[in-house]
């Protein structure tokens, strides 16, 4: 599991991302920073969002999509569904997170409630 980093952060790097193309993931989390259930932070030196001190999701770093931390169980279904991709960044895949590039804002929202859920247990 990554090493969290400064919880509290909110770096310039959110800025640049917002404009490289994540957007759809941003505009869909902005209800839930609005209703206190997400707050920005950074998570391996980029944007994510969390709930508490438990990471939630991130835009995806190689363009747009969303990743979002699930229980594995979870996780794999929606691979299987075909869905989301495996998330394995520098080849270590992380069985707790989803890869989904195709934008479904229903499904991303109802993703993230799982996944708030699913980290504040």
């Amino acid at each position: 599991m990554p090493a969290k980093e400064d919880k509290d952060a909110t770096t310039s790097s959110n800025a640049i991302d917002r404009m490289a193309g994540n957007d759809d993931f941003w505009d869909t989390v902005e209800p839930l920073l609005g209703e206190g259930a997400l707050v920005e932070g950074t998570l391996m030196g980029g944007p994510c969002v969390r709930s508490g001190d438990e990471f939630v999701a991130m835009p995806h770093h190689k363009g747009p999509g969303m990743v979002v931390k699930l229980h594995r169980d979870r996780v794999a279904e929606l691979i299987d569904e075909g869905v989301g991709q495996s998330f394995a960044p520098a080849k270590k895949v992380f069985k707790e997170w989803v890869l989904l590039e195709a934008f479904d804002l229903d499904l991303w929202e109802r993703l993230l409630r799982e996944s708030i859920a699913f980290v504040t247990k």
